[in-house]
């Protein structure tokens, strides 16, 4: 019994589709390549738990310098770039689907990698390598906060030389380092690019700079992440006028609520869960904030604020301002700020022993909410990755990111190099103390980010944090 095959003469397969052609010649055909591009795990190293977690320790928890972009940009630049773990595009899909999550991206990013290469154990064993060195190290800084005080003159000058000096740090690779606004134009080479035609899309563009635009005017980021997803979803399938009402029904919707409403505030999210500052209400204002931490700890700022500063009124403004401008110094995500909103917390309400229990609390809570959607349902999130139907929104999405980042890079740097606001210039000559402090700011913002350009050693930034620290001693004493 014989078998036949039909064979494709030569001058017809210029007639076939790109398709036809592959599976012709044994090729894998433009839909199994995508298919590959997003699904492709062999790449990816089987580790053990206590390897991923000293992987994720060890090159990305005590690396972590200079905030979320900062940090996003290191886990790209190894585990993508250099090891090649997934593909860009996949990473990027992946992004998107943080993005929309509550929690820390980078946070996320770690679990997710932390779940390929061990299971969910290896997903969590990850996280905690990556955030416990910012937990430790915010506990160490909320003990002195509380013991020596900003009002001790050598501790605050220290502090004042480090925030710009940090600002510069951004890792954009294992071994380079540059400022923040250079590694959102990195992100920007692959968020804003087609994945079809590799080329530039205008439509991505547009998106980030509109989200922008709503960040100004205090739209929430969640809301323009989804518009703008499903914005691109119909654009991608020519449904024009569905685009265009989805886009002006968004300002139409926000005029209606400043009408009725007023210009949204940041206390519009206050609940009054944490009147009183014991573990219980401790870890639920934790938990709250970590589920509505939505593009990371920006988001839940207010949210503490409204609910310590203004309602419970247990944490002084100006100790809240302190702790975000510690969390953004420290190698870790910046809701680690809770920790020290959790310690202070504690301490007013029993004490220093008691001040350890509430930092602890408030950050499981805090984290709680990104662990189990990351770890518990990496399956189901890796199944919307590979999505084709929602391959259009997550795009979107990405266009969106670039707009938050940029907003978030932009905002990092005027809080550190600005004046801290501790300086009262209610004087001609307070005037010009703060101007010369700005001035010094400023200076040691440019020599930190030209020494993070010229040397490109992975322990540059900690060499460059030792030094601030010291150097402050001589200028702001």
């Amino acid at each position: 019994m014989s078998t036949s095959t039909t064979q494709v003469a030569p001058q017809d397969v210029e007639k076939l589709s790109p398709d036809e052609a592959a599976l012709d010649q044994g090729l894998p055909t433009h839909l199994e390549s995508l298919k590959n591009e997003y699904e492709d795990n062999s790449r990816v190293p089987k580790l053990s738990i206590l390897q991923i977690f000293w992987l994720f320790f060890s090159q990305f928890g005590i690396f972590a310098w200079g905030g979320p972009v900062a940090q996003i940009a290191l886990i790209k630049e190894r585990l993508v770039v250099k090891d090649q773990w997934i593909t860009m595009a996949r990473f990027y899909r992946v992004f998107g689907v943080y993005q929309i999550l509550p929690g820390p991206e980078a946070a996320e990013l770690c679990m997710f990698f932390g779940c390929l290469a061990g299971g969910r154990w290896g997903g969590l064993a990850a996280g905690l390598g990556f955030s416990l060195p910012g937990f430790v190290l915010m506990l160490i800084a909320s003990y002195i906060y509380v013991v020596v005080g900003f009002g001790n003159t050598y501790f605050d000058a220290s502090f004042r030389a480090l925030q710009p000096m940090v600002a510069a740090m951004n890792p954009t690779s294992m071994t380079c380092y540059g400022q923040i606004l250079r590694a959102t134009h990195k992100i920007m080479e692959h968020a804003l690019v087609s994945h079809e035609t590799k080329q530039l899309n205008v439509w991505l563009v547009i998106f980030a700079l509109f989200t922008a635009v709503n960040s100004a005017l205090r739209i929430n980021w969640f809301i323009s992440l989804g518009i703008y997803g499903l914005i691109n979803m119909a654009l991608v399938r020519r449904y024009w006028p569905i685009a265009g009402l989805l886009f002006v029904l968004q300002y139409v919707g926000y005029a209606l609520y400043v009408v009725f409403r007023g210009v949204p505030s940041p206390l519009a999210l206050a609940l009054g869960i944490a009147r009183t500052p014991d573990l219980s209400h401790l870890f639920v204002l934790g938990l709250v904030a970590g589920s509505l931490s939505f593009g990371g700890a920006y988001t839940a700022i207010p949210f503490i604020q409204a609910e310590a500063v203004i309602l419970g009124g247990w944490l002084p403004q100006q100790v809240f301002i302190d702790c975000i401008a510690i969390g953004n110094l420290l190698p870790a995500p910046l809701v680690i700020f809770a920790t020290f909103v959790g310690f202070q917390g504690g301490y007013v309400h029993g004490g220093l022993g008691y001040a350890f229990s509430g930092a602890t609390v408030i950050t499981i809570g805090m984290l709680s909410p990104c662990f189990i959607f990351t770890i518990i349902g990496h399956h189901a999130l890796e199944k919307l990755v590979r999505n084709k139907f929602l391959g259009a929104f997550f795009d979107g999405v990405c266009g969106s990111i670039v707009g938050v980042i940029a907003i978030i890079a932009v905002q990092i740097l005027g809080e550190t190099v600005g004046t801290t606001g501790r300086i009262k210039p209610t004087t001609v000559d307070g005037v010009l103390v703060v101007a010369s402090h700005d001035a010094v700011a400023a200076v040691l913002y440019l020599l930190a980010l030209a020494v993070l350009y010229k040397f490109t050693h992975k322990y540059t930034s900690i060499l460059l944090i030792l030094c601030g620290a010291l150097a402050g001693q001589f200028l702001f004493v």
